[in-house]
């Protein structure tokens, strides 16, 4: 469901943050109990296309909600290969984009190409919706079902104390941390009272929340030919305009000795993706002398 325009200043329930995503979590519980796929799956599906829907795809899930149990199953599979392609390195592209049924649906064009072309930028959004929007909207069905799970592999067992143990153990969404999005923390249950944080209400544009690792790369330079951090900037700015929001020059402690590498802050992380071109490392080029660009990954 798209984000509201206007920001309330009454605090917003619960049970009335559920019903303005009634559709929303009801779709979940579809994919979960009717169509049995993996509860993180599932939310991951949902997650994208919450994130489709804030880029500009609007009502999407209504619409796939709107559907027979077959045709959500199908869109589903399209879903899956959209997030499957942010993992993959290079992968080939059906004729015709391989979104017929999604692009048929939307009535407008989207293709597997643009999760290439934009990956981190669809990992940034998506990893955005996730901890502001799915873990508060599905809360309480992740809840249900992973304790559902836990009484099931209890089950057998004669001991009531351990069931008991089992229901009261924190609960870990299989998966995560996830190797694209990081961690997904399940809030505390309560349905009684109001949400004290209201920024899920809040109209931003799409990547505001990024953080500076998601808006980052990693250059390297070739040793022998030094590189200026002057020439640095120049290089993106000349090609990518004002993009530079900080730039730290790394390398040997010798003084006078060349910068071997440099982390590089963005200003937008759009344009980490303008830089890689759908690639894991760009190869650029300045005053004769090469610098290579990827994906900077934080030490955990």
């Amino acid at each position: 469901m798209d984000t509201p325009l206007l920001v309330t200043q009454i605090p917003i329930t619960t049970k009335e943050l559920h019903l303005f995503y009634r559709i929303d979590r009801e779709l979940l519980c579809f994919l979960i109990f009717k169509l049995h796929y993996e509860v993180t799956q599932s939310l991951l599906v949902m997650a994208l296309w919450l994130w489709l829907e804030k880029i500009g795809y609007h009502n999407l899930i209504h619409k796939v909600a709107s559907l027979q149990g077959t045709l959500i199953n199908a869109i589903v599979v399209e879903a899956i290969t959209c997030l499957q392609f942010l993992e993959r390195d290079n992968p080939p592209i059906p004729i015709g984009g391989g979104l017929p049924l999604t692009k048929m649906l939307i009535k407008k064009d989207i293709s597997l190409e643009m999760f290439i072309s934009k990956r981190y930028t669809a990992m940034t959004g998506i990893k955005i919706v996730l901890n502001e929007t799915c873990a508060r909207v599905f809360n309480d069905v992740l809840q249900i079902v992973l304790k559902r799970k836990n009484i099931i592999e209890t089950r057998g067992s004669s001991s009531t104390t351990s069931r008991t143990h089992a229901l009261n153990m924190p609960l870990i969404l299989p998966g995560f941390p996830h190797p694209l999005f990081g961690s997904f923390d399940l809030l505390p249950r309560n349905e009684n009272t109001s949400l004290s944080d209201e920024s899920i209400w809040i109209q931003k544009k799409p990547y505001d929340d990024a953080t500076n690792d998601d808006k980052s790369l990693f250059l390297t330079f070739s040793r022998g030919f030094p590189v200026s951090e002057m020439e640095v900037r120049y290089l993106f700015t000349a090609n990518y305009g004002d993009c530079v929001q900080r730039l730290v020059m790394g390398g040997n402690h010798v003084k006078n000795d060349q910068p071997l590498f440099a982390i590089m802050i963005l200003k937008m992380v759009e344009i980490v993706d303008q830089i890689l071109a759908g690639k894991r490392v760009a190869k650029l080029q300045i005053n004769g002398k090469h610098i290579w660009a990827r994906k900077y990954e934080p030490r955990l």
